[in-house]
């Protein structure tokens, strides 16, 4: 398929894991990508890959948080490839407590990344397609943890349920200028941040051993399995392209039936 041939994308947190999996997607799909990543070596990895097969791609270091980075990031876009028709705000982490222990530290430290930095992406990305005068696409990675609350991350929840509201308040906003601003929702996806949640659930005590939250979580699917990204860069090459031209706004559930809205 080439559903975004000449089209330019931003990947936040495009490095590895979900991110990963939506940047080769959209590559498939003839987009010229950027690979935006707070590890940049990892970032430039990605990007190189993609030359090699040729597809358009490049990388930039990116604090999403600090805008005269993400600022700086949508600038290298524009001067490498033109213009910037979609922007990807899918960068996003977490620290998992018992509720008991949740701290400034932790609240402030994921909702800097995964709430704020979703906000900035979308104004600049936003910036950029109102000067170009012809409309574009800002997507938002969400979460089943924005639409119910979890007690071992509650911090997250309430970051992810951040993304939903500034996903229909920008959708709100830039309707006006003929951008569109949805979100998509994954629940248990096998990926590093997975990886990594769990063995902080184990050294925090709330789980014994590796796999048993994935497990737990993973029972109450539908479809009967975690996702993988390649299951949900299909999702997300759709709200890139034409096809989703009618669609803002929302957020698509996109978890095996695991929360049923």
């Amino acid at each position: 398929m080439d559903r975004l041939h000449d089209k330019v994308v931003i990947v936040t947190g495009g490095a590895q894991g979900l991110g990963e999996g939506i940047a080769r997607r959209l590559a498939e799909e003839g987009a010229s990508v950027v690979i935006a990543d707070i590890n940049g070596a990892k970032a430039q990895s990605v990007a190189d890959s993609l030359i090699r097969n040729d597809k358009p791609a490049i990388a930039v270091t990116l604090d999403v948080a600090e805008r005269k980075q993400m600022r700086d990031a949508v600038q290298r876009t524009v001067e490498r490839f033109g213009r910037l028709d979609v922007m990807f705000n899918n960068a996003g982490f977490n620290k998992p407590l018992p509720f008991m222990d949740v701290d400034e530290d932790n609240f402030n430290s994921i909702m800097r990344v995964n709430a704020f930095g979703v906000l900035v992406g979308a104004q600049e990305a936003a910036r950029q397609m109102m000067a170009q005068g012809s409309g574009g696409k800002i997507i938002n990675t969400a979460s089943i943890a924005g639409r119910q609350g979890y007690a071992e991350f509650a911090p997250y929840c309430a970051s992810k349920a951040s993304v939903i509201s500034l996903t229909q308040a920008a959708a709100r906003e830039f309707a006006k200028h003929k951008i569109t601003v949805n979100a998509f929702a994954p629940g248990v996806v096998v990926t590093p941040l997975w990886d990594g949640l769990e063995q902080d659930m184990i050294d925090k005590g709330v789980i014994k051993r590796k796999g048993e939250f994935i497990e737990s979580f993973s029972a109450s699917i539908l479809l009967g399995f975690p996702s993988k990204p390649a299951d949900l860069a299909g999702i997300a090459a759709f709200l890139a392209s034409a096809d989703s031209d009618y669609i803002t706004g929302q957020v698509i559930m996109s978890d095996g039936g695991m929360v049923l809205v």
